[in-house]
């Protein structure tokens, strides 16, 4: 367990497993009685189904290379361990045993592949789950899997042994024993007591060889696995060129991989589209303005990319746009016709132009052989509100922020343009399409003006609350002179650049610019339009990176630009340290440690309040001025990265700024770099409010508590946040996950979890806002890999389609949304196409429309007696 010290708190990472949901709160209304019906609002189906291109494998050609883009080559092989990132998830995935997967809908299935069957076999006095192995089922050695590899994970994971260096271990400390059942097929687990989430552990699990003793787990199985049990088998993890190499696994029992070879290249972000215009990647995952290309370019059929006037016009950047630019405009050295040496730069400038045009349109034609696969990332983003001091330590502040929200149109901002459904999430704790979802969201209630500056008036803020009350009244041109000073000095402090009348009509026209664009016709240059210019991804990976869950279960998430379609050069396309699914999102590793006091990294602050027009739903007026109470004026620090791959963040964060401004909220917003967005400030405390996003999962019960549980104060007076970054909870909250931990009955977990929710809405100290987007590029020919969704990839189905058997690809079911070029599904390319792909970025699994469900348990027959 790992406690760092932090200004504000300290976070700890005792149960550090995938999830991260935030939270917040202090609560006690009367609504919370009212929470929903069983079932009533639980989605059926996902908001989006997955992309793949499917394919049955009889229609897949056996044989071929796939190379796959993932962010980093991985530091660790161990998924268990603090520094495992999502390339380890996907080489874990591949080549070690998952006994339960996720499905479409993101629900835990058996793995027959590892399991004839799991299912508890008694519930008093101790809760007993029996585990019958598939006798084929071995290690890459020749030894059968049994219950030595269950007992030396539980040993290693336990959290009682400090020689392993572990970063999760939720769940295993509720194991009392494991032994041998009948035969040596058969494992008994015992608990000590009762664990609703069972099916999360052991997955992935490990050989005896790597948990067995500290020294091996710590070391190891970090760049090498001494036997693994996947369809594939680690061969070489090259860190020079950057790639690692997984081949088919001669002892594999199951169905037969049709790829020979899956070679995972890691490639940044910001290197991707150039990547894949030259070939070397066949699969990856993308980020919108490179899918937008990829659109295009298909669209002109290989051209040149397009000309004057005929890509997204206003605002338009990359070479296309330079150079119509420059031939526009004549220089000032070529009026001047003398200096030659200006001459001599402005044609050295063409000619720069020229050669980026010519390589824009050579990557152009390259990038026409992909074809962009997209659907909704099991995660969400949403707006933390820090609840621990200051303003919104006061439960009606925190939900006047949330009321004051119009979460659909920031939803539609993100979503809208890429053709996915703009839904906002009704809860914390799971999705729409799985299982135990419910919309909780009316404990908090709907965007509502009145509603919002009723709470604001009741905690003391009032319009006249922010003046000052002297002894003595000033009057006349003395009194003018200190409003004057006053004025002066809060420019200088907010960094604003404007003042008096003018300032005001920036106000007018940014408001009225925003509202065509929220209605749909706003400009493609305008900075406040949804284009996702790639997503600022926070931390090394998803969920507490200790422990990236991607294919059994459990993740982590903040936005970026999602919007018109417009022309990039290479640094317009820039996305720094971004996680898998680097879009519209922000990643926030689980448990991050905490900095010291000293460690906060620069920042630049400004202004970012201005007024809003009023939204349909609302039904009061904008306030005269902003809010205060005691002499102080309500002031919110908005805390948001300022690197180029942060466009949609900050512009998702201009967005709420106006609508706060309608209630009488200031926003002041602290742009700071990148890399310390995280650590230095959200998970220090150093914020009013932030965005990012936390992964949805199978096991809410283990992964919400975490991030709701409310602090506890530390022996040395500090406190002990886990990964509840907004620094609330409640006791309430706190015991409702307990219960469903606990509660075996799934019904009876769900409603509890249900409870939690609602009562989490009620403390308005995390806000969903939307579903991040995934969207993916592979070649045509790639089948049963892409945009996943919730489920877990089938490796040994991944493939190339045989063109003497599939035709096109199978048009995906609409999501009901209307597809733009943004990430519309382009037709497959000619059968002739070569048969490659590649490794992708998103550890979250991949299920498919190819019999991948097909003899799995669902979770609630498994433990049916």
């Amino acid at each position: 367990m790992s406690q760092v010290g932090a200004p504000r708190g300290r976070t700890c990472s005792r149960t550090i497993r995938s999830v991260a949901l935030l939270t917040s709160g202090v609560l006690a209304l009367p609504v919370l009685a009212a929470c929903t019906s069983d079932g009533d609002e639980r989605s059926k189906a996902p908001a989006a189904a997955q992309d793949v291109g499917p394919a049955a494998r009889d229609r897949i050609a056996d044989g071929g290379t796939l190379r796959w883009a993932v962010d980093t080559v991985p530091t660790t092989l161990n998924t268990f361990q603090a520094d495992a990132d999502a390339a380890t998830s996907r080489i874990a995935g591949a080549v070690l045993p998952s006994l339960f997967t996720l499905d479409k809908t993101g629900r835990p299935q058996r793995n027959p592949d590892y399991l004839e069957s799991a299912k508890i076999i008694e519930r008093e006095p101790k809760q007993i789950v029996l585990y019958k192995l598939n006798q084929q089922a071995v290690w890459s050695d020749g030894r059968e899997l049994g219950a030595a590899d269950f007992v030396a994970q539980w040993r290693a994971l336990s959290g009682k042994d400090s020689a392993y260096w572990t970063a999760r271990n939720a769940g295993y400390e509720r194991i009392q024993k494991i032994e041998r059942g009948a035969n040596d097929l058969e494992v008994r687990v015992t608990f000590n007591k009762p664990y609703a989430d069972w099916r999360a552990l052991f997955s992935p699990l490990y050989p005896k060889d790597v948990m067995g003793a500290p020294n091996s787990f710590n070391d190891g199985a970090r760049a090498k696995l001494k036997a693994t049990a996947g369809p594939f088998q680690l061969k070489e993890m090259d860190r020079a060129d950057r790639e690692i190499t997984l081949v088919r696994n001669p002892r594999w029992w199951g169905a037969r991989p049709k790829l020979d070879t899956i070679v995972l290249s890691a490639v940044p972000r910001d290197k991707r589209a150039a990547a894949l215009a030259a070939g070397t990647l066949d699969l990856a995952e993308i980020d919108s303005p490179v899918a937008e290309r990829i659109t295009q370019a298909r669209h002109n059929k290989g051209g040149a990319g397009p000309q004057t006037g005929a890509g997204p016009a206003s605002g338009a950047r990359g070479p296309v746009a330079a150079t119509t630019a420059a031939s526009a405009s004549p220089s000032s050295a070529e009026e001047d016709g003398s200096d030659e040496e200006k001459a001599e730069a402005a044609r050295e400038s063409r000619e720069k132009q020229t050669r980026a045009l010519a390589k824009y349109a050579k990557e152009q034609r390259g990038l026409g052989g992909y074809v962009v696969r997209k659907s909704l990332e099991p995660a969400f983003t949403q707006l933390a509100l820090n609840g621990e001091t200051g303003p919104l330590a006061d439960e009606r502040v925190r939900r006047a922020v949330a009321r004051a929200l119009d979460r659909k149109k920031l939803a539609e901002a993100v979503l809208k343009p890429l053709g996915l459904p703009a839904n906002p999430p009704g809860s914390h704790l799971a999705l729409a399409g799985q299982h135990a979802y419910a919309d909780s969201s009316d404990a908090l209630g709907d965007q509502n003006t009145r509603e919002a500056q009723a709470l604001l008036a009741d905690a003391g803020w009032t319009p006249g609350g922010a003046v000052k009350k002297d002894d003595g009244t000033k009057a006349g041109s003395e009194a003018d002179a200190d409003k004057k000073k006053d004025k002066d000095k809060e420019k200088g402090e907010n960094g604003s650049e404007t003042s008096g009348t003018d300032k005001k009509k920036e106000e007018k026209k940014e408001d009225k610019e925003a509202d065509a664009k929220d209605s749909g016709s706003g400009s493609a240059s305008d900075s406040d339009s949804a284009s996702d210019e790639g997503a600022y991804i926070v931390g090394d990976n998803k969920p507490g990176r200790g422990a990236p869950l991607s294919e059994t279960g459990s993740r982590v998430i903040a936005p970026a630009a999602v919007g018109q379609a417009r022309w990039l050069d290479d640094a317009d396309v820039n996305a720094q340290d971004r996680q898998p699914g680097g879009m519209a999102g922000a990643y926030a590793p689980g448990g991050t440690a905490a900095p010291s006091a000293g460690s906060a990294s620069p920042s630049t602050t400004s202004s970012a309040s201005t007024s809003a027009s009023a939204s349909p739903s609302t039904s009061a007026s904008p306030l005269p001025g902003p809010l205060g109470k005691n002499g102080k004026p309500l002031t919110l620090r908005f805390v948001l990265p300022s690197g180029p791959g942060s466009e949609q963040l900050r512009t998702v964060g201009q967005k709420i700024a106006r609508m706060l401004d309608r209630i009488g909220i200031r926003t002041e917003i602290t742009k700071v770099a990148d890399a310390n967005y995280f650590k230095d400030h959200v998970a220090s405390g150093d914020y009013d409010l932030a965005l990012y996003s936390w992964p949805a999962t199978a096991y809410p019960a283990t992964d919400g508590r975490p991030i709701y549980a409310k602090p506890v104060p530390a022996s040395d007076g500090s406190l002990l946040v886990e990964q509840n970054y907004t620094r609330v909870g409640t006791d309430h909250i706190n015991q409702l996950f307990d219960q469903a931990a606990s509660e075996l009955d799934e019904k009876a977990a769900r409603d509890l979890l249900r409870r939690a929710d609602a009562r989490i809405w009620a403390a308005a100290g995390s806000i969903p806002l939307y579903q991040r987007p995934q969207l993916v590029a592979a070649k045509p020919a790639v089948a049963n890999a892409g945009a996943f969704a919730f489920a877990a990839p089938r490796y040994e189905d991944i493939g190339f389609k045989d063109p003497a058997k599939s035709g096109p690809e199978q048009p995906q079911k609409s999501t009901g949304a209307k597809e733009t070029a943004g990430a519309t599904q382009s037709p497959e390319a000619s059968p002739k196409e070569s048969p490659e792909a590649s490794p992708k970025e998103s550890a979250d699994g991949t299920g498919n429309d190819t019999g991948n469900d097909s003899g799995n348990e669902s979770a609630g027959e498994s433990d049916e007696q």
